[in-house]
């Protein structure tokens, strides 16, 4: 199976991110793994412009997260990234989110995701420019 390598996304907790119990609320977490996939993709060339312009892009099937320790406000934390392709048309996505001062693991996700054909509406091989972007080595 091919896998990525580990990329990595820093980020300061702030107000927004905080529900009334002062720690980042729930959705929150989907979001900044969600911004920290959108930097893998966007710097390996195949961004917002070109899934539109191709009409093929990243589309997720399953989420299952797994609440830690809590964040709280101004926390540095990252978040390492990796990707593993399944079969011909599934990947699995692999995050941790980490204090950025202890390392401990205040979250992690596992996504199983595929590559979607906006003209045909359906799943599509995984191509290999999608491979090089996310840095998954071929098979």
């Amino acid at each position: 199976m091919a896998r990525s390598k580990v990329h990595t996304y820093e980020f300061l907790v702030r107000e927004a991110h905080l529900d009334t119990f002062g720690h980042v609320n729930n959705a929150e977490y989907l979001r900044l793994f969600e911004e920290a996939r959108w930097e893998i993709i966007t710097a390996g060339g195949y961004g917002m412009r070109e899934i539109k312009e191709r009409g093929v892009g990243p589309v997720l099937l399953e989420v299952n997260v797994k609440f830690k320790k809590e964040l709280r406000l101004r926390q540095r934390v990252f978040i390492e990234t990796e990707l593993e392709e399944q079969n011909a048309k599934i990947y699995k996505i692999f995050q941790k989110m980490k204090n950025a001062e202890t390392g401990d693991i205040c979250a992690e996700a596992e996504y199983t995701a595929g590559i979607f054909d906006t003209a045909k509406r359906k799943l599509i091989d995984i191509p290999d420019t999608w491979r090089r972007a996310v840095g998954m080595h071929t098979p």
